[in-house]
């Protein structure tokens, strides 16, 4: 970016200009639909093997090996991304898709917030 220029807001359009507002970084539980959503699991890797359950659909991305799949990620549709509790791990894996120009947001509370909203969860 240039001396001066401020960067896009992350609203989400296809277009994003400084009128657009920011994309939020979070989303709450009960408003996940693993069924019309890209979603990762970004669990560290010792709690996601600790773990026989997963949101149906989603793919385990190893968070500590991001700069071997963050290139393919879409940049024009939404993703969603959970760790445990939606904490260090899911604030950073957003920082860092935000600024590579991924429309990313990630759970509020992580897993445990989505099952105790009443979102299903699958046997890995």
């Amino acid at each position: 970016m240039e001396p001066g220029t401020q960067p896009l807001k992350r609203c989400g359009c296809g277009a994003p200009t400084d009128k657009c507002p920011d994309l939020p970084r979070t989303i709450p539980p009960a408003k996940v639909d693993p069924d019309s959503t890209l979603v990762f699991d970004v669990r560290p890797e010792a709690d996601y093997a600790a773990s026989d359950e997963i949101i149906p659909g989603a793919m385990w991305k190893n968070p500590d090996k991001i700069d071997v799949w963050i290139g393919a990620l879409p940049l024009t549709q939404d993703v969603v991304i959970y760790c445990v509790r939606g904490g260090s791990v899911s604030n950073s894996v957003v920082d860092r898709l935000h600024a590579a120009g991924v429309k990313a947001r990630y759970i509020e509370g992580g897993l445990e917030a989505y099952k105790a909203a009443g979102g299903k969860v699958a046997k890995k």
